[in-house]
């Protein structure tokens, strides 16, 4: 009887009952804020999952990842460069799952799942690049950069950023990139150069080129489908994949291992290997390159096949000693950090 009373007091007064979700999941999601928030609408729309979706760049994820894995607070890592999540699934920190037989990935995104060892699925690829401001460059009478080399001429003196590597997913994608470039020393010898023009190394890879388009810096090294989606907003920016060659990233989803909710983590990493989940990141503005055969690319992505690339070797940059032995270099000889 209270719950018809409860019923017909809540039509008498035009509110409508909704079920409460069937589960609850915690995410770390390292995708733009926008495509975050759109995915948390489609998973309670689709599956009926409350999920809470907290924003991190890909080191912060990883490094949380690590302090939690005792006693996990995160069921699913969601987005962020996938040599990360490499790095955690060699680290026994993730769960193996098998995504259904009916999802149809590209090869790149079979190879990467086969690398993580079945602990880590590709969703997305993305070229990296930089950015410039077509106002700025055009105030300062400068010539516009077209190379990696381009970028340590001193005319670009406190213009340029590039994220920490620390923190950065997309940094240090950009680190590995050189070194695969240029030979090792080589590139270190670059990026010593680079460092007079710097502006900042921000944690998050997407803040150089937003602060490139609010005209905070000139230029932002970045992934170009972050650019296109502030391109398309109506920022002031031109998009260069440098004439050298570049390397690119897989986004991925994993389940993290000792999940208190799997199941509901199960659906969700279904969901987001899915064409209706993968489009999701077109709903929210977003241009990377679905790793779904049968997902539509979203019309400002990128055609990662007219762009020079290296042959990026996860194998041997998703490797956490590679990593740590990278970034200790990188904090000893470019940013003079003890």
């Amino acid at each position: 009887m209270f719950v018809c009373l409860v019923a017909a007091a809540c039509l008498a007064t035009g509110v409508t009952a909704r079920a409460e979700p069937a589960s609850r999941l915690t995410v770390l999601c390292g995708v733009d804020e926008a495509w975050c928030a759109t995915m948390k609408t489609a998973v309670l729309a689709r599956l009926n999952i409350d999920a809470t979706l907290t924003r991190r760049s890909t080191g912060e994820i990883l490094d949380q990842i690590r302090r939690e894995k005792d006693d996990p607070q995160t069921d699913v890592w969601w987005g962020g460069t996938g040599d990360a999540q490499l790095q955690a699934a060699a680290e026994g920190l993730l769960e193996p799952y098998q995504p259904e037989p009916t999802t149809a990935m590209l090869p790149w995104a079979d190879n990467f799942f086969d690398l993580s060892g079945g602990r880590s699925a590709g969703i997305y690829a993305g070229a990296l690049g930089f950015a410039y401001n077509t106002d700025l460059l055009k105030q300062k009478g400068l010539k516009a950069p077209a190379c990696w080399k381009d970028l340590i001429d001193g005319s670009y003196a406190g213009a340029v950023e590039l994220a920490d590597p620390n923190s950065s997913g997309t940094a240090y994608t950009a680190l590995a990139t050189l070194v695969q470039l240029f030979g090792e020393d080589e590139a270190f010898k670059y990026l010593a150069q680079l460092a007079g023009n710097i502006r900042a190394y921000p944690q998050s890879g997407s803040d150089p080129v937003k602060d490139t388009a609010h005209g905070k810096a000139l230029i932002g090294i970045s992934f170009i489908h972050d650019a296109v989606t502030l391109r398309q907003a109506g920022y002031p920016l031109e998009i260069v994949a440098p004439c050298e060659g570049t390397g690119y990233e897989i986004g991925a989803v994993s389940i993290v291992k000792g999940a208190k909710n799997k199941d509901a983590a199960r659906a969700f990493v279904g969901f987001a290997l899915s064409a209706e989940g993968q489009a999701t990141g077109a709903a929210a503005g977003q241009n990377q390159v679905p790793s779904n055969a049968r997902a539509s690319l979203p019309p400002g992505a990128p055609d990662i096949s007219m762009i020079r690339m290296v042959d990026y070797d996860f194998a041997t940059f998703g490797s956490a000693d590679e990593r740590r032995r990278l970034l200790k270099r990188f904090d000893s000889e470019i940013r003079r950090i003890p």
